[in-house]
C-alpha cells in the first residue's frame, strides 16, 4: 500500500512554480477519471478509483484508493474492494446472483441451417433487430442464482429461463436493476417481458421478484405502465424503486414508489420536479434522491409517511452552482456524494446533512487544475418571447476582459429532455471552449428538467417551436453585450442538440457564422424508417409520417424537419457522425453533409465508423477535439 500525503504548504509552493495556462484537449483526455465503488462495511472509508490516460503510449492507468470520511489521506490500495459489502451475496452468505447472455432466438443463418455453417447472414421477422450500436444475435441477458460451493453447471438457476427479455435492461442497465431481498428468500429484478415491435414501442418496464422457494415469479409492478426501475430495499425491508406513469415516455416524470401492502405510495407525486437517482437512510425513516433544479443537480430528502406519520415532506439539503452526480454512501449524519461544476471533474464530497455544507475529500485533480487558468461561470435570466423566465449559463475565457470583443457560441443540449446542468463532459467541455477564446451560452430551454414539469414537458411535438424562439433569444439577448462580438456567433450541438443546430442553420436569418452538429437528426422519415426505440420518436413526434389523420406528426414531419429547410442554409457546417450509432443511424449526418456540399456550403464531415451516439475511445476523442477547435478557427 502507498499511502498520498500532500501537505499544503508543500502543495501551495509547488502550484506557484507552476505557469498557469489554459486548458488544452491533450490536459483535458489526461484528466484523472473518478468513479467512487462505495463504502466499507464500517462505514467509516470510502472506496473509489482514478483512471488516467497517457496520450504518448495510449495506455489507461486505475489506481484503487481508500480514505477516511473523517478526513485523512488517501492510501492506494489495489485490494481496498474487498472491504465494501458484496451485494451479489446472498444475506446467508450461500449464493450469489449474476448475469449473462443466454441464446433464445436462432437469428444466424447458420443456425437455421445446420448445413450452411460458413454463413453470415441475420434472418429478422419482426422490430428491435438493433439497440444503440448493436444488432441483435438472439442472445438475452438473463439473471443467475449461483450455489457459491457448487461445482455443477445445474448449481445455476437462469430465473428468466427462454425469455426473450433482458435483465439488466440494456444498454445502460446495471448491478441495480437485480438485487436481494434483506431474507435472501427472493431476487428483485427488472426487465421489459415485450419482444420485436411491442418492445420496439413501449417503456413498460416492471419490477418482478423470484421466490427461491416456490420458484414462481411475480410482477411487483402490474399496472403501472412506464419505466419502473431501480428497485431498492430499506434496512427494515420496505422495497422502493423510481416510476414514470406513462408508456412510451422516457421522459416523464420521475417518482419514488414504496411498495405498501395495500398501496403502491408515490412519495413525490405532488412535488413539481422529477427523481434521477435515490437511496434509503440508514435508518430506514428517510429517502435521498438527486434531482435537477434551476440549471444544478442537488441532494434532496423525503420522509416515508407511514413511518413518520406524517405528509412526505421533501427538503432540499445542498445548494450550489455544481452538480451532485451520485450519492456514494451516508456515515452517520455525512453523506458522500461525487461532485460536479464545469471547472473541475468529478471529486469526492462529504455532504453534513443537516447544514448541506461541503467538505472536498479527494483530490485527484488538484495537480493539474493549480496549472490552469479556470472559467468564470455566470447565471443569467432572460424572457423568452412568450413572457416565461429562463435561466440561462454564460461561461467566460479565462481572465476575461470586459473591454475586449469575444466570439460566442450558443450551446444546444440533447435529449431533449436532458438536464443542463453544471455537470463534466470530457467531450462537450465547457471549460474547454472557453479556454480557446470563446464565450459559451448555454441556454435551458423549454424542455428541460428543473423548472418544473410543465417547462420540461412542453418539447414534445413541438421539436421547432418555442424552444427554438428559445434558443434564439438566449443569443439575441447576449448579443447585446459590447464585449460580444455578434459578427461571430457559432451554434453547435448534439443528437437533439445536432437537430437544433440543423434547424436553426434554416431559420437563423444570417446570426450565426458557423454550425457543428453530433449526430443530429436530420430528416424525420429517414429516422422514423431506421431508428430502434420507435416509443421516442412516436411520443415526440406525435406518430408516423403516413399517419395523415395525425395533425401533429405531419406538422412534425412538414413544419420541423431540418431537411425541409435545406435550401435556406447558407453557412458553414462541420458535420460529425457515427458508424455505430443506430439511434440517430448514419444516413441522417451523411445526407446532411450531401446536401451542404451539392449546394456548394463550406462542409466537412467527420465520420467514426467504430463509435456509436458518443465518442468513446480516447485516440479519437483527441481527433473530435482537434476537428472542433480547428473548424471553429477556420469559420468563427
Amino acid at each position: 500500500m502507498k499511502k498520498i500525503v500532500l501537505s499544503s504548504t508543500l502543495f501551495l509552493f509547488t502550484a506557484s512554480l507552476i505557469a498557469q495556462q489554459n486548458l488544452s484537449p491533450e490536459m483535458l483526455i489526461q484528466m484523472g477519471k473518478l468513479n467512487a465503488s462505495g463504502l466499507t462495511k464500517d462505514g467509516k472509508s470510502v472506496v473509489y478509483s482514478v483512471r488516467t490516460y497517457n496520450i504518448t503510449d495510449n495506455k489507461k492507468t486505475t489506481k484503487v484508493y481508500i480514505q477516511p470520511i473523517a478526513g485523512g489521506a488517501a492510501v492506494e490500495d489495489a485490494k481496498a474492494n474487498d472491504l465494501i459489502a458484496n451485494n451479489r451475496i446472498s444475506p446467508d452468505g450461500k449464493m450469489s446472483i449474476s448475469a449473462m447472455d443466454v441464446p433464445v432466438v436462432k437469428i444466424f443463418g447458420k443456425d437455421v441451417y445446420s448445413d450452411l455453417p460458413k454463413s453470415d447472414v441475420m434472418i429478422y421477422d419482426d422490430l428491435n433487430y438493433r439497440h444503440w450500436d448493436s444488432w441483435e444475435d438472439g442472445a438475452f441477458s438473463h439473471v443467475f442464482i449461483n450455489n457459491i460451493n457448487g461445482t455443477k453447471a445445474s448449481d445455476s438457476i437462469d430465473i428468466m429461463l427462454n425469455e426473450p427479455h433482458d435483465c439488466p435492461q440494456k444498454p445502460s442497465g446495471g448491478d441495480e436493476d437485480f438485487i436481494w431481498s434483506p431474507d435472501g428468500k427472493q431476487v428483485i429484478y427488472v426487465t421489459k417481458k415485450k419482444y420485436g415491435k411491442a418492445y420496439a414501442i413501449s417503456t413498460n418496464t416492471d419490477i418482478y421478484s423470484y421466490d427461491l422457494a416456490s420458484k414462481q415469479t411475480k410482477n411487483i409492478s402490474e399496472g403501472m405502465m412506464g419505466y419502473d426501475m431501480n428497485p431498492a430495499f430499506s434496512t427494515t425491508g420496505k422495497l422502493a424503486w423510481l416510476s414514470m406513469r406513462r408508456d412510451g415516455y422516457e421522459s416523464d416524470k420521475n417518482d419514488i414508489i414504496i411498495n405498501e401492502p395495500a398501496e403502491k405510495l408515490n412519495i413525490t407525486k405532488e412535488w413539481d420536479g422529477t427523481v434521477t437517482d435515490f437511496r434509503w437512510s440508514n435508518d430506514g425513516k428517510m429517502i435521498y434522491f438527486l434531482a435537477p433544479v434551476d440549471g444544478t443537480v442537488q441532494l434532496f430528502s423525503v420522509n416515508d409517511p407511514t413511518v413518520t406519520k406524517k405528509a412526505p415532506l421533501i427538503k432540499q439539503i445542498t445548494k450550489g452552482d455544481f452538480d451532485i452526480q451520485s450519492m456514494v454512501g451516508q456515515s452517520g449524519n455525512k453523506m458522500v456524494v461525487t461532485r460536479t461544476d464545469w471547472n473541475h471533474a468529478a471529486e469526492l464530497f462529504v455532504v453534513d446533512m443537516t447544514s448541506g455544507m461541503l467538505t472536498q475529500l479527494s483530490h485527484a485533480n488538484d495537480e493539474k487544475y493549480a496549472g490552469i487558468n479556470l472559467s468564470k461561470v455566470e447565471k443569467r435570466y432572460v424572457t423568452t418571447t412568450d413572457g416565461q423566465k429562463m435561466l440561462e449559463w454564460i461561461i467566460y475565457p479565462p481572465n476575461f476582459d470586459p473591454a475586449k470583443k469575444y466570439p460566442t457560441i450558443l450551446y444546444c443540449q440533447g435529449g431533449p429532455q436532458s438536464a443542463l446542468t453544471q455537470f463534466y463532459s470530457y467531450r462537450w467541455n465547457f471549460q474547454l471552449m472557453a479556454a480557446n477564446g470563446y464565450i459559451v451560452v448555454a441556454p435551458n430551454r423549454r424542455g428541460m428538467p428543473g423548472h418544473g414539469v410543465k417547462w420540461n414537458e412542453q418539447i414534445s411535438t413541438d421539436y421547432g417551436g418555442q424552444n427554438m424562439q428559445d434558443y434564439l433569444t438566449a443569443i439575441d439577448e447576449f448579443a447585446k453585450e459590447p464585449f460580444c462580438d455578434k459578427t461571430r456567433l457559432g451554434c453547435i450541438g448534439a443528437s437533439y442538440g445536432g437537430f437544433s443546430t440543423y434547424y436553426l442553420a434554416g431559420i437563423h436569418n444570417k446570426r450565426f457564422k458557423t454550425f457543428i452538429a453530433h449526430d443530429g437528426i436530420f430528416d424525420w422519415r429517414a429516422m422514423y424508417g431506421t431508428t430502434e426505440e420507435l416509443w421516442f420518436v412516436n411520443w415526440d413526434l406525435g406518430g408516423s409520417y403516413w399517419d395523415k389523420d395525425n395533425a401533429k406528426a405531419q406538422k412534425s414531419y412538414a413544419e420541423f424537419n431540418p431537411a425541409n429547410l435545406v435550401k435556406k442554409w447558407d453557412t458553414p457546417i462541420l458535420i460529425i457522425q457515427g458508424g455505430l450509432d443506430f439511434r440517430v443511424p448514419i444516413e441522417q449526418g451523411l445526407g446532411a453533409f450531401q446536401a451542404a456540399q451539392l449546394q456548394g456550403i463550406k462542409s466537412k464531415l467527420l465520420y467514426f465508423p467504430t463509435e456509436n451516439h458518443w465518442v468513446l475511445k480516447d485516440q479519437n476523442g483527441m481527433v473530435w477535439q482537434r476537428e472542433f477547435y480547428k473548424w471553429l478557427k477556420e469559420t468563427l
